[in-house]
């Protein structure tokens, strides 16, 4: 309805496919600035304020009277949209406590993205015009609003900011909801005094490469972040090509999505990351080579195999947020986030150039992001392991998990006089 409505066929249909890739520019534009608005201005704030321009641009493109204001809008929407993810994340786990921290990232975020993942074929199955699907899509973001009173900013980024008055309050308030008995000295006043200087400086992109280890870890995970895109958002995309009605295989698509966050989940709570990523990477890239052995009449094992590799794509994917988070300080854990999200965005974008390959070879878009995929498992190998190791606070602690090593020297680091002694930590 939306292509004849603008009549975005015939010479014009180069529109439709545009729309798509600026959405994924505002996507891109949002992965890279929100990182560090967060670490500058807090988590809970930009989180709020990208949702309010999420909900808020979407409404506004209900009322739209041409292509060019649709698409506009529709790229600021993906800037909020991202945005609140990556901010929501990263919330999320500098609140939470280590074992809750990885449900969370797996489990809580992943779980009920599949799950808006699995409505929309369903409202879109039901709600055939575009402004009503579009409201019916924007309605809840409405239920978001009474989530300011109840979520706190994150005690971690109060501290690296100075604010240890704040940051106490808050994990007061944690330790008495969770029935955890408190000193009443939380942070260590001279190690306060001390680490003052360090903890107010202000964060830039730089320091994402301000050394040589910590450079060669932001260059493989920035990698690590575009080659995975590539491929959950390449086998996402080739969907529609699949044999059968296209409600349902987006449906199936989404689905499959749901036991690859619960595996992920399982390899990381017992295994080194690592080894986790690296095996999931294995198993989707591999599959995905294997279709090209699978005769063309064969269509349903084809299905089932494009299943398997985005299963293990999905799972590499949904671990990396976890994985970033453990290898990067606070004062840049959101900023770095945001950089290899920025990342992904990319590879996003040039995701649909991998699926029209198929109109030249029904097989080179799978050996393509096959071998890249089996690739950056390779690559993953060699970064250094953060199972088992406290968050990093600073750049000195960082500095502690040697590139190429498994990096076990950082389970000391509780110790660094870089920052505040936490004597509790509730949360």
């Amino acid at each position: 309805a939306l292509l004849l409505q603008w009549n975005l066929v015939c010479e014009d249909d180069w529109k439709a496919p545009l729309t798509t890739s600026l959405f994924f520019v505002g996507v891109l534009i949002g992965s890279f600035i929100s990182g560090q608005l967060s670490d500058r201005f807090g988590r809970k704030n930009i989180l709020f304020l990208t949702m309010a321009v999420q909900t808020g641009f979407s409404f506004v493109q209900i009322f739209s009277t041409s292509w060019e204001m649709f698409t506009v809008l529709f790229l600021i929407v993906g800037m909020g949209q991202i945005s609140n993810y990556v901010v929501a994340f990263i919330l999320g786990t500098e609140i939470l406590g280590k074992s809750v921290r990885i449900i969370f990232s797996t489990l809580g975020v992943c779980i009920f993205f599949a799950i808006g993942y699995m409505l929309l074929p369903l409202f879109a199955y039901f709600i055939r015009d575009w402004r009503m699907l579009l409201l019916a899509l924007t309605v809840p973001g409405l239920f978001c609003v009474p989530l300011w009173w109840i979520i706190p900013e994150s005690p971690r980024w109060l501290i690296s900011q100075g604010r240890y008055k704040e940051a106490e309050a808050i994990i007061r308030k944690a330790a008495k909801m969770n029935g955890v008995s408190v000193p009443a000295e939380l942070f260590n006043t001279m190690e306060m005094q001390d680490s003052k200087p360090q903890q107010q400086q202000k964060a830039i992109l730089l320091d994402l490469f301000r050394t040589r280890n910590i450079a060669t870890i932001t260059i493989m995970s920035l990698l690590l972040w575009f080659f995975t895109s590539i491929g959950y958002f390449g086998l996402s995309l080739s969907t529609p090509n699949w044999h059968g009605n296209a409600f349902l295989n987006c449906f199936l698509s989404a689905v499959i999505e749901v036991p690859a966050y619960v595996i992920a989940w399982l390899l990381l709570r017992s295994l080194p990351r690592r080894y986790s990523l690296s095996g999931t990477l294995f198993l989707g890239g591999g599959v995905v080579l294997f279709i090209q052995l699978v005769p063309a009449d064969f269509n349903v094992l084809s299905v089932c195999l494009v299943m398997l590799g985005k299963f293990g794509i999905t799972a590499a994917f949904s671990m990396l947020y976890v994985y970033n988070v453990e290898l990067y300080p606070t004062l840049v854990r959101n900023m770095a986030v945001g950089a290899t999200s920025t990342a992904s965005r990319l590879g996003s974008i040039i995701a649909p150039y991998f699926v029209y390959l198929g109109a030249y070879d029904r097989y080179l878009p799978y050996i393509l992001m096959g071998s890249l995929t089996v690739l950056i498992g390779i690559l993953t190998l060699f970064l250094p392991e953060s199972y088992g190791s406290p968050l990093p606070e600073s750049f000195e602690q960082m500095l502690k998990v040697k590139c190429f090593r498994n990096g076990q020297q950082t389970a000391g680091i509780r110790n660094s006089k870089a920052n505040p002694k936490i004597v509790v930590t509730p949360l």
